[in-house]
């Protein structure tokens, strides 16, 4: 535990994955808490963004969050980042931190978060849900599997976020406690990169898989082609909140 109040973690995205992944990094003893969005607080997402309430709907999620995280646990440091991650200040934002959660629900941001993350040699675990399903992946600081081995680019046929098709509010504490289970594993030295992690809430089923490299993956392999951040690679993908 002594180790972890130096850490530094960083949630993109303060949503129904990144309200429950950041509270228990904290109670976990993670020293300092990164918060990167730029929404409000909305009531039709109450049920499952953990740290708001009735009284905080049109407020900053990011102000509400870091005050329910200070109060929650006294010492904390907790920095914000009011603004959607962009190719502009992805690098310099994955570099400040020890660890990156992924928890959007943009296709966009997840893998501008992965490219950023494996240039910059920065573990990141991904999050996902949809409906009753949910998906996590680690990628550790030597960044090879990584989120493209897996998906290799986003689809831009109209995929639906979890805005459009639903989730329902338990899956995503399941998922994002496995999310920080594998996250505190990477900075505790015990592993955990290439791993998949997948729930089904309609089964009640948790199924944890090591994911494989790709030799053609273009992020982590040899010939890998992304030397950069190119916003134009992410300005056609869809990304809606």
């Amino acid at each position: 535990m002594s180790g972890r109040a130096g850490a530094r973690a960083v949630c993109i995205g303060i949503g129904g994955l990144g309200c429950p992944a950041a509270l228990a990094l904290a109670r976990a003893g993670v020293g300092t808490i990164g918060l990167c969005d730029d929404d409000i607080v909305e009531r039709s997402n109450l049920h499952r963004q953990i740290l708001f309430c009735d009284s905080d709907v049109g407020k900053s999620k990011l102000v509400v969050a870091a005050r329910a995280l200070r109060d929650a646990v006294p010492g904390l440091r907790v920095n914000t980042h009011e603004s959607r991650l962009s190719p502009a200040t992805a690098m310099d934002l994955v570099r400040e931190y020890d660890i990156v959660l992924e928890g959007s629900d943009n296709f966009a941001t997840k893998f501008l978060t992965a490219d950023a993350c494996g240039l910059a040699a920065v573990p990141v675990v991904h999050a996902s849900a949809v409906r009753w399903v949910g998906t996590v992946l680690a990628v550790g600081a030597r960044g090879r599997p990584c989120y493209r081995c897996v998906f290799e680019d986003a689809p831009t046929d109209g995929v639906p976020n979890c805005a459009e098709a639903g989730v329902m509010g338990p899956v995503v504490g399941v998922v994002a406690a496995a999310q920080v289970d594998l996250a505190l594993a990477l900075l505790d030295g015990r592993g955990g990169g290439g791993t998949l992690v997948a729930f089904d809430g309609r089964t009640d089923s948790l199924r944890r898989h090591a994911v494989p490299s790709r030799e053609d993956c273009p992020l982590c392999s040899v010939a890998a082609r992304i030397r950069s951040i190119d916003a134009s690679a992410y300005a056609a993908l869809p990304c809606e909140t």
